[in-house]
């Protein structure tokens, strides 16, 4: 069973994928974002009943929120037949239909990377500066999800992602 907010999460980043695809500007911070989120449900998946996870599930959700005002005002340029495409598609996950499937990040392998995105794993031979490899990732608008500490999923456009594992290349060298 789909949470809402994670259907949520996958209307909005098709929004963002079809935003982006008509070249338009997504701000800097919505990337890293959604990728925190996703993380964070993730997370609450893995065990609903801890407290803490259960409050930042709802911190999540509030971050949804702002993302979707963010959006939908961008999207507002494209007409509002557009906007209010989105905004049914926003209504029905509110009603708890199950539009998208969640990829489950649990796996050890990749069966589903997020809708319209590329997805690729970094197994490293060290552990690496989390803040660096965030940096790499934001800096090219991948979502980023650590498994342990020398696992590593990135998601993102194909060309973004094939420019953030390139800067990244750097890690496979550390010893």
């Amino acid at each position: 069973m789909s949470l809402p907010s994670e259907q949520t999460w996958l209307v909005l980043n098709n929004l963002i994928r079809d935003l982006k695809s008509k070249d338009y500007e997504i701000p800097d911070g919505i990337n890293p974002e959604m990728g925190l989120i996703r993380s964070t449900i993730s997370s609450y998946h893995r065990d609903p009943t801890h407290p803490e996870l259960i409050n930042c599930l709802a911190n999540a959700e509030m971050s949804l929120n702002n993302i979707q005002g963010t959006l939908l005002t961008i999207a507002e340029n494209e007409g509002e037949e557009y906007v209010d495409h989105w905004l049914d598609l926003l209504k029905q996950v509110m009603k708890g239909e199950e539009l998208f499937e969640f990829a489950n990040s649990r796996s050890r392998f990749i069966v589903n990377s997020p809708p319209g995105l590329t997805t690729g794993r970094i197994n490293l031979r060290v552990p690496l500066a989390e803040e660096r490899v965030q940096e790499i990732a934001e800096w090219n608008g991948l979502i980023i999800e650590f498994d342990d500490d020398v696992t590593v999923e990135l998601h993102g456009d194909k060309q973004d992602l094939q420019s953030g594992l390139k800067e990244m290349g750097s890690f496979f060298l550390e010893e």
